[in-house]
C-alpha cells in the first residue's frame, strides 16, 4: 500500500492516454507492473463514473476487466441449464460522489431500520441485516492504496426505491489526491477523435 502522493507518482509513471468522448475524460493506464487501469471522469462535475482493472491471462492474453467503480451494462446472463438469471437478485454497484464513496444495492426492499453497517478490524464494511436476508463484506480500494484505516463515523446509509445506498464520506487526503490527479488529467494532451499517448512527465 501506498501513501496518497506514492499512488499519484504511479500513475505518473505509467503509460497513458487520454480521449474526450461523450462528455467524458477517457483515461487508460498501463502501470509499470503490467496492470491495465482505465478510468471515465464526467466533464462538467469531474466525478468518477467508470474505473476498471485488467491484467494479463495467464496464457499472456488480455483478460477481462474488472470494474471498481460503475458496472458493465450487459444483456441478463442465462446459465448452464438456460434458465435466465432472475432480476431481483440485490445488485451491488459502486457509484461515487464529490465528498463520498458510495455504493448502491439494488433490489433490496427491507426498511432502513432493518440494515447494520460496521468497520471490522480487517478494514472492511460489513452489512448485514436483522432478517438474516442480505449479507455483504467489501474493501474501500482507495483506501488501501493510500494506507488510510477505516471510520466507523465515516459510513452513512439511506434506503429509498427499493435502493440500499451506503456513503462513506472521503477524508481529507483522499480530497486533496483526487484534485491533485485532476490536475495532472488536465495537463495530459487530450484528443477528441482518437487516443493520444500521453508520457510521463
Amino acid at each position: 500500500m501506498a501513501a496518497p502522493m506514492a499512488w499519484i507518482d504511479i500513475l505518473k509513471n505509467s503509460q497513458k492516454t487520454c480521449l474526450i468522448q461523450d462528455g467524458r475524460r477517457k483515461l487508460h493506464f498501463t502501470l509499470q507492473d503490467g496492470r491495465e487501469l482505465a478510468e471515465e471522469y464526467d466533464i462538467n462535475t469531474q466525478e468518477l463514473v467508470v474505473r476498471k482493472w485488467r491484467r494479463s491471462s495467464v496464457l499472456g492474453g488480455q483478460g477481462r476487466w474488472e470494474f471498481e467503480v460503475g458496472e458493465q451494462l450487459a444483456p441478463r446472463s442465462v446459465n448452464t441449464e438456460g434458465l435466465v438469471e432472475s432480476m431481483s437478485n440485490p445488485v451491488f454497484v459502486r457509484k461515487d460522489t464529490s465528498t463520498a464513496f458510495q455504493w448502491r444495492i439494488r433490489n433490496l426492499p427491507y426498511p432502513l431500520e432493518t440494515y447494520s453497517m460496521q468497520c471490522n478490524q480487517e478494514n472492511n464494511i460489513v452489512i448485514t441485516t436483522s432478517n438474516k436476508k442480505y449479507y455483504k463484506k467489501f474493501r474501500i480500494p482507495d483506501m488501501e492504496r493510500c494506507n488510510l484505516p477505516l471510520q466507523q463515523a465515516s459510513i452513512s446509509v439511506a434506503h429509498a426505491n427499493n435502493t440500499l445506498i451506503v456513503s462513506y464520506k472521503k477524508p481529507p487526503p483522499i480530497l486533496d489526491m483526487e484534485k491533485a490527479l485532476q490536475e495532472e488529467f488536465k495537463k495530459m494532451k487530450a484528443s477528441k477523435d482518437g487516443d493520444v499517448d500521453c508520457r510521463p512527465s
